[in-house]
C-alpha cells in the first residue's frame, strides 16, 4: 500500500529536497523502515532506540496519520492504509529574551 508523507524542511536533506515522498507499510514502523531504505538517515531523526526497550518516536517529533496524532492511536504500531496521508512535524520551541538593560 502506498501513502504520501509530508516532509518538514529540516528533514528534506534526507529526501533530496522533496516536500512529499511516497512510502509503504502496514504500520507506521514499517513505513519509517521503508522511508529509511529510500532516504538513509531519516529514521534516526524520527525514532529513538531505548537500549533494550522498544523503539519510540522522539519526543520532539509529532507524526500525524490523516490529521490524527499517532501518540494517541498506537504510536509506531499505528495502522497505515492505502491512500493515507502522513505528516511529520518537528516540535518548535521559542520565546523572547528580555530587552537589554533590564
Amino acid at each position: 500500500m502506498t501513502v504520501i508523507v509530508s516532509i518538514p524542511t529540516i528533514l528534506r536533506t534526507h529526501t533530496g529536497g522533496e516536500k512529499r515522498v511516497e512510502g509503504s507499510g502496514a504500520t507506521l514502523s514499517e513505513l519509517i523502515d521503508d522511508l529509511e531504505a529510500a532516504n538513509p538517515g531519516i529514521k534516526e531523526r524520527l525514532v529513538a532506540a531505548d537500549g533494550d526497550g522498544p523503539a519510540t518516536l522522539h519526543r520532539f517529533v509529532n507524526i500525524y496519520v490523516n490529521d490524527e496524532d499517532v501518540r494517541f492511536s498506537g504510536g509506531l504500531e499505528t495502522t497505515i492504509d492505502d491512500g493515507d496521508e502522513v505528516t511529520i512535524l518537528p516540535a518548535v520551541a521559542g520565546g523572547a529574551l528580555p530587552p537589554l538593560g533590564r
